[in-house]
């Protein structure tokens, strides 16, 4: 850069002075702004205020410094190939602070719909749709917006934007070229944002995949975390989801119905276990209350019977803990007072004798 240096130290020094009192208004304005803005936030009882105030303060304050700097660039004395290329630096600089203005908007709406969004209660199917939907579309939105300010800050340099009707002559081949080579890529990034509006699946949903029992933990644009039972973490591609079958116990409701099989003798009496069941069931805290039943389902070639049990509970896991404890009380049951409902092979023994008839 080419500075035409003035006559005088004054006229350089009022140059200065003009910067950092544009610089100084500037500080004081976003201060000012932001005080005025705290203090009206302490009055107010929701927290979308206090999350906006925390996101927008560091992008508006260089905002307004880029701003000011931009108000007194005609006084600054400054070459013809000085104003150009301090026209370039701000071309380059502005839609990086606009991009990062709009990214804190984005994280800010995602933080306020994740706080008003408690998938913690009982009941929080809602809850878990809105927040699964906000993640997605954040993640879609902040790619978005991180592409469009990295167009615009290129678009301000002269020599790529005169490339432009070369690279679009171009880009019919180039794309096909770049389709082929991030095909899986673009097939997530196309099934995340179908994701975002089916919703097969949402935050929190219990759900059997590869064999696997866990919880969604996360949905990414082109990736779901699955959270194991046994805190192992399974990370599984987004297209899985809509492209195969998956077992989703949440879909609707939280509440479960689960199942446990006893193999007793044929000859066991079988209203004595099912008035056992109940027993068990109605003192177990984890029953919902809803419905419990002892069935008769098979019957083996060994003298056995099948007898299945059904119990509701409000989740997933506390139908497991409710499954295993009935599964225990019944056997210790059968153990202690019904040894004869314990399954016995029979067989049948002829001893023939030649001298009888």
């Amino acid at each position: 850069m080419t500075i035409a240096w003035p006559a005088n130290a004054l006229t350089w020094l009022q140059a200065l002075l003009s910067l950092a009192i544009a610089i100084g208004i500037a500080l004081v304005v976003h201060w000012v702004a932001f005080f005025i803005g705290r203090r009206a936030v302490k009055r107010t009882r929701t927290q979308v205020d206090d999350v906006l105030l925390l996101h927008l303060r560091k992008p508006t304050r260089w905002l307004l410094i880029a701003f000011a700097l931009s108000a007194v660039q005609p006084a600054l004395p400054l070459s013809p190939s000085g104003d150009r290329l301090w026209l370039r630096l701000f071309g380059l600089l502005m839609p990086a602070l606009f991009g990062w203005l709009c990214v804190a908007l984005l994280g800010a709406a995602n933080m306020i719909v994740h706080a008003g969004t408690d998938i913690t209660v009982e009941d929080n199917l809602k809850a878990r749709r809105r927040r699964t939907r906000a993640s997605i579309l954040y993640r879609i939105l902040l790619f978005v917006v991180m592409l469009v300010t990295f167009c615009m800050m290129l678009m301000s340099i002269p020599s790529v934007r005169s490339l432009g009707v070369t690279l679009i002559a171009s880009a019919g081949l180039a794309g096909l070229a770049v389709g082929a080579a991030a095909q899986p890529a673009l097939k997530n990034l196309i099934a995340g944002i179908q994701m975002a509006f089916t919703e097969p699946i949402r935050i929190d949903d219990v759900v059997i995949i590869n064999g696997e029992w866990g919880r969604i933990e996360e949905i990414r644009l082109t990736f779901v975390v699955v959270k194991i039972w046994d805190e192992r973490r399974l990370v599984v591609p987004v297209s899985k989801f809509l492209e195969e079958s998956f077992q989703n116990w949440t879909r609707e409701t939280s509440q479960i119905m689960g199942s446990v099989f006893w193999y007793v003798d044929a000859t066991a009496d079988v209203p004595r276990l099912r008035a056992k069941l109940e027993e068990v069931v109605r003192s177990d805290p984890l029953w919902d209350r809803r419905f419990f039943n002892l069935q008769v389902t098979d019957t083996k070639p060994d003298g056995a019977m099948e007898l299945r049990g059904l119990m509701t509970a409000k989740d997933a896991s506390q139908a497991f803990d409710l499954r295993c404890a009935v599964r225990e009380a019944m056997l210790a049951f059968i153990r202690d007072e019904m040894p004869e409902a314990l399954p016995r092979r029979r067989a049948l023994l002829e001893l023939a004798r030649p001298d009888l008839p």
